[in-house]
C-alpha cells in the first residue's frame, strides 16, 4: 500500500490510474448481466490477474472491483447480503497486487434507479446505502474512494458526502458526460460541466473529473478535459477515456481505439492541466501501459 499522501503526491506529479475492470472480465469470461463483483469470491484469482496486469503495465492507481457493490446495486442480482463480504473481498484483491508505491481505490458506482422525485429512492435512504459501501472499503484499506461514471449531481453530492462521513480519506467523483452540443458537454440528466464540478467540489470531493461518456471521441475528452480544469479551479482533475466509441459487431460492443491513439491523446491532456490519466470502458493494460510511457516522457522530458 501507499506510504505517502495520494493529495501530495499529486502537488509533486501527474499519476496514472488503471484501466477497465468490466470488459476485462468479459474477456475472462464473466457472461453479460452477471454480476462481475461476485467474482471478487467467486473467481478471486481472476480478479487479481487483471490488478496484477495494470500495475505490471506502470499504473499508480488500482481500482477495487467493487463498482457495483452497493446494497441497492447488488439487491438487483438477489445479492445484497453480501455487501460487506464482496467490497471486503474487492479490496483485498487490489491491495495484493499493489505496491508499496502504488494506491488502492475503492469503486463505487451509481446505485442503479433515480432519487426522488424522478424515483423512489429517498436521499437519507442512499446517505445510508453509499455509507455501508464506503465504511466496508475503508474497513478493509483503501487509500481513497472513487465514485465514478455519475450522471446525476444530487446522486454523486450523496456519494461523496456518505464517503466523507466514513473517513477523512481523498475521494474522487467523476461524471459520464455526453456532447452537448456546439462544443458542450452535460450529463444525462443535462448538467453542463460547470454546474456538475461546482456541486462535487461543495459536496468535499478531493479529485474531480470524467470518466466513461456517451459516445465521445478522444478529442472531445480533450475538450471536456478543458472545460472541467477551468471549473475546478484549484481541485485536482482526472480523466479515464473510454477506448473510442464502441460499435456494434457480430452482436458485441467493440472498441476500436488502439494503444496508440490513446497515447496521442495523452500530451494534450496534460496540457490542459489534468493531474490523472486512466481508462475506461475497452481499455487494457496494454493501453495504459503504452499512456504511462508517454506520460513519463513528457513530465520528465
Amino acid at each position: 500500500m501507499a506510504k505517502t499522501n495520494l493529495l501530495e503526491e499529486l502537488k509533486k506529479r501527474p499519476l496514472l490510474c488503471d484501466g477497465a475492470m468490466g470488459t476485462q472480465l468479459f474477456i475472462r469470461g464473466l457472461a453479460a448481466g452477471a454480476c462481475g463483483e461476485l467474482w471478487n469470491v467467486g473467481r478471486p484469482e481472476v480478479v487479481q490477474e487483471v490488478h496484477r496486469a495494470y500495475r505490471q503495465a506502470g499504473c499508480d492507481l488500482i481500482t477495487t472491483n467493487t463498482f457495483g457493490a452497493s446494497s441497492a446495486a447488488l439487491g438487483k442480482h438477489g445479492l445484497s447480503d453480501q455487501t460487506a463480504t464482496l467490497n471486503r473481498t474487492g479490496a483485498a484483491a487490489a491491495i495484493r497486487e499493489a505496491t508499496p508505491d502504488a494506491w488502492v481505490l475503492g469503486d463505487v458506482g451509481p446505485f442503479g434507479e433515480f432519487i426522488e422525485p424522478l424515483g423512489d429512492m429517498k436521499a437519507e435512504e442512499l446517505l445510508e446505502i453509499f455509507g455501508e459501501q464506503a465504511a466496508a472499503l475503508y474497513a478493509a484499506g483503501v487509500d481513497a474512494i472513487i465514485i465514478e461514471t455519475m450522471s446525476d449531481p444530487t446522486e454523486l453530492e450523496v456519494a461523496v458526502k456518505a464517503a466523507k462521513r466514513a473517513s477523512a480519506k481523498p475521494v474522487i467523483a467523476t461524471y459520464a458526460f455526453a456532447d452537448g452540443g456546439g462544443g458542450s458537454f452535460r450529463t444525462m440528466m443535462g448538467t453542463p460541466v460547470k454546474d456538475a464540478i461546482a456541486r462535487a467540489i461543495a459536496a468535499g470531493a478531493d479529485v474531480v473529473g470524467a470518466n466513461c461518456g456517451s459516445s465521445l471521441s478522444l478529442s472531445d475528452y480533450v475538450n471536456l478535459a478543458e472545460q472541467i480544469v477551468a471549473a475546478a479551479g484549484k481541485t485536482p482533475v482526472i480523466v479515464q477515456p473510454n477506448a473510442g466509441s464502441p460499435m456494434l459487431l457480430d452482436g458485441k460492443l467493440v472498441y476500436r481505439a488502439k494503444p496508440e491513439d490513446m497515447t496521442a491523446a495523452v500530451p494534450s491532456l496534460l496540457k490542459t492541466g489534468v493531474r490523472i490519466i486512466g481508462g475506461c470502458c475497452g481499455t487494457t493494460p496494454s493501453h495504459l501501459r503504452a499512456m504511462g510511457e508517454a506520460m513519463r516522457r513528457e513530465t520528465v522530458g
